[in-house]
Order: structure tokens, then sequence, then C-alpha cells
């Protein structure tokens, strides 16, 4: 984190400097007109109005229909990727803090002597070596909306949820115009207040863009008439949060539990060392049956718990949490208001996120952090849309890019929850059951993807070709940058490069070099400086505005093969020691260094080119767009015009 740019300030340097006066908005009362209106405070909302809080500039509101924040969350699993966004976000340490690590995970099933009872035949590592730098926790979702309320306020709009708001119906006006194509405000969105003192009242806001946030059984989905599609497996599970007292060994441990004829439990411990959550099978429901006609309360599933876990013992002592569910997978076709036969012809203005656009069982842990990976794709664009940084047809990406990974998500759902409720083989020969082992298989075969690092664009505007991805092994295009360590060249602090990205809506150029010295007239990376500099064609130059930073909307960042005493620091590429801010100071936190003699060597662990070196541009939600020549100048100046607006708002 940097501060002090433009003076010294005492206090917190996570608050940014606050409006005009320091006098935050009333978030009691709607404007007329906001820029974008986000319709839901779960994970998805929150990550996306944490992201556009960020930028004063532009006009942001969510809203609610509960009368205050979460306090009891859902939802638990966090993925490893989005660890990583959070630390983009800036409290991944608290999460790591208050989190359970899943460090291992045991696999039960019937014992061959006494079936009646159940015996560990596995126990292994919930994520490979090497495949992010973060953890896989548990924490409750409250806690993530916590954070991100947070940096909400601590932004520079001091952005806070409006509450006691419930969205009645919405209007598109796809006839209205405005400057270059931008909409100008042509979304009615219509709001009944359910607050004390005024309830029943109408609140009409225009907006620019609203994002449909809302959940599973979504007002704003339903207002662009989307629908979600799919299925039902016709099979009810239970799940609670419990304080219990048990003689089973692996109770803080994840642990999946297949008895013989009693079905499957899994286990998930919760932060503060006591909390536990299982997930309980219940009974097969018939065609076309929900599962409220059932009447399941929670000792249902504290007895079908016990039975399971034959022949441990299984007392609760408290409740803090239960539900039950059916297991179904539903998708929606698209995740915008445009018809798929208009592309050409309309752009969006309204979107859905989360729950609203797929639903699934919870058993994979994806639900939660794929939502919040909807909105951070999208929040940027939309920051870069209304900042005039790039065209507004940039916006179509959101739902081809997201609606891919979506159907992903329901194909691997359908998979997983099919096998967990399958009835175990009685014999080799049983083609109708599974066998324990398989699901042992299945968990490690699909790890990379429950971590959450398996997401991989496919070529579009955004992602480039592969043809020089042999120069970076390590950094597949298309999928996240996978952060490595390095050691800043200023002050030899040892530090991940992926974690310099912030939340900001900044694209990533990250240099590496070839073998001479950056400072040496040879150096391919001291050219790329030197034309990022001063060639009109420069990215870096043609789309940022009047009065941006150099690095305000391309951050390029320098990594050498050399080690941090190799190199003298005032002898590097202007470019890299840039100066900003109203007083003229020096950045020193451009330029850093492979962590020389040691086996985290990035250069060895990304599959860094050695002789060549690359520029691998990373979109602003840390995924990998092209991996470049050093001197693939035009290349790079093709990609960016691809999308986006130079000086001025001018593409």
């Amino acid at each position: 984190m940097q501060f002090h740019l433009n003076g010294f300030h005492t206090g917190d340097p996570a608050v940014a400097a606050g409006p005009a006066g320091d006098v935050p908005p009333d978030f009691t009362v709607l404007p007329a007109e906001v820029d974008v209106l986000i319709v839901g405070c779960g994970p998805a909302g929150l990550t996306l109005a944490a992201q556009l809080a960020a930028f004063p500039e532009i006009s942001t509101r969510i809203v609610d229909q509960k009368a205050g924040p979460l306090e009891l969350g859902q939802a638990d699993g966090i993925a490893c990727r989005t660890i990583e966004m959070f630390q983009a976000f800036g409290f991944a340490e608290r999460v790591l803090k208050e989190s359970y690590w899943v460090n291992e995970v045991a696999f039960w099933k019937p014992d061959q002597a006494r079936p009646e009872n159940i015996a560990r035949h596995g126990r292994i590592q919930d994520v490979e070596d090497g495949l992010s730098e973060f953890p896989h926790v548990i924490l409750n979702q409250a806690r993530v909306h916590d954070f991100f309320l947070d940096v909400m306020r601590n932004a520079p709009t001091r952005l806070e949820p409006s509450y006691s708001r419930r969205l009645l119906d919405l209007q598109i006006d796809t006839t209205g115009g405005a400057d270059d194509g931008v909409p100008s405000h042509p979304v009615a969105v219509r709001l009944e207040r359910l607050d004390p003192g005024h309830e029943g009242e109408v609140e009409t806001v225009r907006a620019r863009y609203v994002v449909g946030c809302d959940g599973a059984r979504s007002a704003v989905r339903k207002s662009i008439g989307r629908a979600l599609h799919g299925d039902s497996a016709n099979q009810a599970w239970g799940v609670m949060d419990v304080l219990a007292v048990t003689d089973f060994p692996d109770v803080r441990l994840k642990a999946l539990i297949q008895s013989a004829g009693e079905g499957s439990i899994l286990i998930i411990p919760r932060e503060g060392g006591y909390l536990i959550r299982i997930y309980v099978e219940l009974n097969k429901l018939n065609e076309n049956e929900r599962v409220a006609s059932r009447n399941f309360g929670v000792e249902h599933l504290i007895a079908a718990t016990r039975r399971i876990l034959h022949p441990y013992s299984f007392e609760v002592r408290e409740v803090a949490w239960w539900s039950v569910y059916e297991i179904g997978q539903r998708l929606c076709d698209k995740f915008d208001d445009v018809p798929a036969d208009r592309l050409d012809r309309r752009l969006p203005c309204v979107f859905i996120a989360g729950d609203a656009c797929h639903t699934h069982s919870p058993k994979a842990g994806q639900g939660m952090n794929v939502s919040m990976q909807d909105s951070f794709n999208l929040g940027w664009k939309l920051a870069a849309v209304l900042r005039g940084r790039a065209r507004p047809d940039l916006l179509h990406s959101y739902s081809a890019e997201r609606q891919a990974i979506a159907n992903e998500l329901i194909e691997f759902d359908r998979e997983w929850a099919k096998m967990l409720s399958a009835p175990l083989k009685s014999s080799a020969s049983d083609a109708e059951g599974v066998d324990p082992r398989e699901v042992q298989d299945y968990f490690v075969k699909h790890g990379r993807y429950t971590a959450g690092t398996a997401t991989r664009y496919g070529r579009s505007l955004l992602t480039g070709d592969t043809a020089h991805e042999r120069l970076a092994r390590g950094f597949p295009v298309g999928a996240r940058f996978h952060s490595a360590p390095v050691v800043r060249l200023a002050d030899a602090r040892p530090m991940q490069l992926g974690h310099l990205a912030e939340a900001d809506g900044r694209w990533r150029l990250y240099a590496f070099a070839d073998r001479t010295d950056p400072a040496g007239t040879s150096s391919r990376l001291r050219a790329l400086c030197e034309h990022l500099a001063n060639a009109p064609s420069s990215p870096i130059l043609r789309f940022r505005q009047p009065n941006d930073e150099i690095d305000s909307v391309i951050d390029l960042r320098a990594i050498t093969q050399q080690g941090h005493r190799e190199l003298a620091l005032e002898a590097m590429p202007e470019l890299l020691l840039p100066c900003k801010g109203r007083l003229g100071l020096r950045d020193y936190e451009k330029i850093f260094c492979a962590d020389v003699g040691s086996d985290l060597d990035i250069f060895d662990m990304r599959g860094i080119d050695r002789d060549e070196g690359c520029i691998v541009v990373v979109r602003p939600d840390q995924y990998v767009s092209c991996v470049l020549p050093l001197d693939g100048y035009a290349e790079l100046s093709s990609f960016f015009a691809g999308f986006m607006r130079g000086e001025g708002g001018m593409s």
C-alpha cells in the first residue's frame, strides 16, 4: 500500500480521502439518478459495490430488501482464488486470521469387517502444492460481508447500503441515446420502502446501469424476461451449524462419510475451534415434490447424522443455524438484457450476477466464490466505460465470459452431487452404485476446480491468442495471474508479485527482462520502457486522459533476472522510477528482482524464457490477457486499441 503521495496524512492509511468536506451522502434517501444501481447486498452485490466505491466520479447505490447487514451467513467456503481476489481489496489477512484452514480431507466408508460401522479409508491434502500462495478456508459469509462493507466505508465515496428497499419493477428505455453511445439513465427502477415510518413509500431511481445481485428469486432477472433453466435431482439434503460433543476422530478435518445404508454426510469444521457444519443426506424426493412438503426438522438432521456416524457418538449441544434444500442445477442463458440476436444493435444496461443467474448445490463450495468472481469481472468493466476509459461494447464481454464459466460450474456440480447421493457399490459388478475410492479420486482430479484456479477465458476481445505463450509457460493466456515471490529492488523487501494488483481498475504490464543488464543499451527491457515513455503508439500514453498519472490506466512493473544487489537503482529506465503527484515524488515500487539462488526464482517457477523475456498483460480482475515479446510493440498497441478509448474518451 502506498500513501502520502500528495502530502503527509495522519490516521489509518486504508481510509481514503472522502468527499468534499468529508461529509458523506445521506444513504437513507436515494437520489433521482445514479450511474449504477446494485440490487442485493449478498456477496456478488457487495463485491461490485466495493469495487465501484473506489471511483468518486461514479455515482453508485446498493439497495437490499433486508433491514440491515447479514448476521449469520449460509455460505462459508472460500477458495484459494477468492483469497487472491480479497488480497486486491485489502482484507485477505483479516480473512486468514479468523478462518478455519482446510488443510486435509478425510474419507470414510463402511468397515469391511462390520459394514454397519464406518472406517477411514483415505486422508489427502486439500490443495496441491504450489497451486496458490493462499489456502482454502472456511468463514461465515456474514464476516465476508463485513469486510466488504468496511472497504466501501473507507473508499472515497464512503458508500453504505440503503436497506429496506424492495424492487417493484424496472423499465428500460431502449430508444434513448446519449453521447458516444453511453446510455443516459435509460433504466427506471421503482423501489418500495419497508422501513418503519416509510412503509409503502415508492421511490423511482433512474440509472445508467442496474445490476441484479438479488438471489435465485431475482426480481431483476424477471424484469428483463430471463429465467433459470435446469432440473432437480429429486434429492433432499440438510445442513446445520452445531456445537456438538463427539468421539468421531476427524471432527476437525473436512470429512466425507459414506455409510452402508444410511446415506452420506459432509463435515466442514468452522472457524473458532468448536463450531462444525454438517451436510446431511436426507430422503429421495418424488418427481415434482418439494422439500417443504416433508416437514423436515433439525431433529431429522441430527438423527441422520448419528446413524451415519455409527459407532461414534454425536451429541448436539447447540444449533446455530440449519436448513434443508433440494439439489438442483439451474442456469440463465444470458447474464444481461440484450437479446442474443441484437448484440450488434444494442448495448447492455441491466446485468445479473451470482445466484440470480446460476444456482446449484452448496457441497462443492463454489456458490459464493463464483458469484463474487462474476461481479469482480463486471465491476472494472463498468468503471472503465463510465470513466471514459473503454468503449461501451466492452460490456458485452461480461455475459459471454461468465455464462460460460457458470455452465462449467453447473456440469461439475451435477456430477459431484450425483456421486455424493449415489448408493455405494455392493460388489465390483454393481454398475449402479459408486465406489468410495471413485469419490476420493474425483475430488483429487478436480482439485484445481474447487480451488477456483481452473477458470480460463477463451479467445476474445480481452484474451489474445497463444502464439507467444511459450515465453511464459506458467502464465497461460486466459487463466488467472499466478503469483510468485520476488524481491523489490529499492528496499530489498521479499514479496508476492501478484499482491501488487489492487482492485483499482488498472491494467498491469509485467515486463520480465531478458538476461542483459537493464541499464545497458542492448537491454530489451530498456528499449520497451523507452518506447512506452515516448512513442505516440504507446498504450500507456495513448489511453490516459489529461492530468492522469503515468500509471493511472496501465501500470508497468519490471522483473529482472539479476539479484537486487547486482543492479544500480539510479541506472534503471526513467519510466520505472516515475515522478507522480502534486509534489512530484518518485515511485520506487516498480522494479522487482528474482530471488536469485533459491528454488523460488520466478523465472524458473513460471517458465519465463530467460533469453528473450516477455510482457505479461494482466486484466484488472487478475486474468492474463496475452503474453508478448518485449519488442511486441505493435501487438501491444493493437490489443488495447481493440476496446479502449484514448485521450478525451476517443477510441
